[in-house]
């Protein structure tokens, strides 16, 4: 028989002392930031296995599957290309327009998905919050490793197209890797900082079109960064060009194209990287965890 606490009102010691006792807490409690991340490093396979179940459930009744991955961006990058490279005209400002276009598109459209994604990770997953205990976190955390998942995969084709739009393989090309490791840290705060908004204010998940819209026209994704310099001078020009998706695209031109003019020096980039990677990554992370308790209530 398990053993049990019986607090006994006649030997008139407090209940709180009484629960310290025999090693009791409450429910409800919140846990610590450490114990919280030690807790949450517990349910990783529970993260990884989660992921997975929402790549299957979303791409399983397409004939195409998983291919849509890179079939997104890449029809997304030829529309914009048609509309802005030859309706426009804009192809004539860049050497290599084809690859400076797609690199941008692929590399917004990995943030633009975690973000639109990340609003819902709490609000379509009510049923589970209230019928199992777990840390909350573990939602967004899955969603930005499906979109990790989808943007690894879609890196692969965006260096073929790179390399048959006639760039040479440098050895600047292994930069990448420490630039999507940013970005990953980078757009999974924003997942967390996302789920927590949207299960306090519905009504935000309606802007993120807009926001999203208005934030890739600031992140030269479809026209050269000249384009900023050439319109804009002073601290509105400082502003632009602080812009950390803008940032994250440069560094990755920076690092497959050749002759390609960017929007401040590589070293600044990369300064301006990792700093917006620690910003965001942590804030984001405490910004949800202080709502843990809140979770899938009301």
């Amino acid at each position: 028989m398990p053993e049990t606490a019986v607090a006994d009102a006649a030997t008139g010691v407090p209940l709180r002392e009484l629960a310290r006792r025999h090693g009791l807490s409450s429910s409800g409690r919140r846990l610590g930031l450490l114990e919280y991340t030690r807790k949450l490093w517990a349910y990783r396979h529970f993260i990884g296995a989660h992921a997975k179940a929402k790549t299957s459930s979303s791409l399983g009744n397409t004939n195409l599957g998983a291919l849509w991955t890179v079939l997104t961006p890449a029809i997304n990058a030829l529309v914009y290309y048609v509309i802005f490279g030859v309706v426009i005209g804009t192809k004539g400002s860049v050497t290599n327009f084809i690859a400076y276009l797609c690199i941008g598109v692929f590399v917004f459209q990995f943030t633009q998905s975690v973000v639109q994604n990340g609003i819902n990770g709490i609000t379509s997953n009510l049923g589970m919050i209230r019928a199992l205990h777990f840390p909350r976190a573990s939602l967004p955390l899955s969603v930005a490793l499906v979109e990790i998942r989808n943007f690894v995969t879609a890196i692969g084709v965006l260096l073929v197209i790179v390399l048959f739009t006639g760039e040479p393989i440098t050895p600047k090309w292994l930069l990448i890797i420490p630039v999507m490791l940013l970005q990953m840290i980078f757009n999974t705060g924003l997942s967390l900082a996302a789920a927590r908004l949207g299960s306090k204010m519905r009504d935000v998940k309606q802007l993120i079109p807009f926001i999203m819209r208005f934030w890739m026209y600031g992140s030269a994704v479809l026209y050269p960064v000249t384009r900023f310099t050439e319109k804009l001078d002073g601290w509105k020009l400082a502003i632009v060009e602080s812009n950390p998706l803008l940032v994250f695209i440069e560094l990755f031109r920076h690092s497959l194209l050749e002759n390609v003019t960017l929007a401040g020096s590589p070293t600044l980039l990369w300064i301006e990287a990792v700093v917006w990677s620690l910003v965001v990554g942590v804030s984001g992370y405490v910004y949800f965890w202080r709502g843990e308790k809140g979770y899938g209530r009301g």
